[in-house]
């Protein structure tokens, strides 16, 4: 009867994981049937380099939405990560298990938001604080970018600080035997024998910085131009998408899905960079 049942079971879990590299595979298979052709009416060059976004026109241009992308995941990542790795060393070291019972949770909470509410409080928050600070709209680079740095701090503290606690005790309390500061030690021991799960917070993190949507289209200004500043509105690849989807017909539409394929290979591309930097230094 044991017997039947791990086969059983065996049989349910190979299910399950080839329905999950089915669902991938459709995915993948959706996007370049629909996108590629696209690319190649457009024509390469034009679709990635072409400054100029005018589906009236037949003008399909996703530069100016590349580099905004790309800015925005950047600055995410500066104002983000430092912020979301120090409160790991935080809560995995040095946190009195009384705030650490408050912090926790609540860090927790942050993952579980929607995002169409953190767009909702950039709107109402930092977008007139931007307006007093700088004196502009206030929707721009900057604005995405604290944004979207404070919605990848949850996954970035989780990863890190179970990374953390994941090295042995023996790596700490042997760098506080030879006399170092317990900072030291932690900055010093700790987190280099944690580098590999916390580089994972940190790809999962840009992962949600660069594909998220509603959020950025809210506070971003989408202005399908390159900024000249990171005060100036600009247009991510995911918020190109959502925008313009609704109504999109024909070549437009099949742009669309291709401005998607770009999006798929930009994550499959930091994935892969991160997959050899991981076996370099493993290595």
């Amino acid at each position: 009867m044991n017997q039947w049942k791990e086969r059983i079971m065996h049989v349910v879990f190979l299910v399950f994981a080839c329905a999950s590299i089915c669902a991938v595979i459709l995915i993948c298979l959706f996007l370049f049937a629909n996108g590629v052709p696209a690319i190649g009416k457009i024509g390469v060059l034009d679709f990635l380099f072409g400054t100029t976004w005018r589906p009236g026109n037949d003008i399909y241009g996703i530069f100016p939405m590349i580099i905004g992308s790309i800015y925005v995941t950047a600055g995410a990542i500066v104002f983000g990560v430092p912020i979301g790795l120090l409160t790991a060393v935080f809560l995995a070291r040095f946190c009195p298990k009384w705030l650490y019972k408050v912090l926790k949770p609540a860090v927790n909470l942050l993952a579980g938001i929607p995002s169409i509410v953190y767009g909702f409080f950039g709107l109402v928050v930092i977008v007139p604080a931007f307006q007093e600070l700088f004196g502009t709209n206030g929707k721009g680079v900057l604005t995405a970018s604290v944004l979207l740095g404070i919605m990848i701090l949850p996954t970035i503290i989780s990863v890190a600080e179970s990374s953390i606690r994941a090295v042995p005790e023996s790596y700490y309390e042997g760098s506080l035997a030879l006399g170092a500061t317990r900072e030291r030690s932690m900055f010093r021991a700790v987190l280099p024998a944690a580098k590999s799960g916390i580089m994972s917070g940190i790809i999962l993190g840009i992962g949600r910085a660069i594909g998220e949507t509603m959020a950025v289209c809210m506070i971003a200004g989408n202005q399908p131009v390159i900024p000249g500043s990171v005060l100036e509105g600009v247009r991510t690849l995911t918020a190109n998408i959502v925008i313009e989807l609704g109504y999109a017909q024909g070549l437009h539409r099949e742009a669309l899905i291709a401005t998607g394929v770009v999006l798929f290979v930009f994550i499959l591309i930091i994935n892969l960079l991160f997959s050899i930097m991981k076996r370099r230094k493993s290595a």
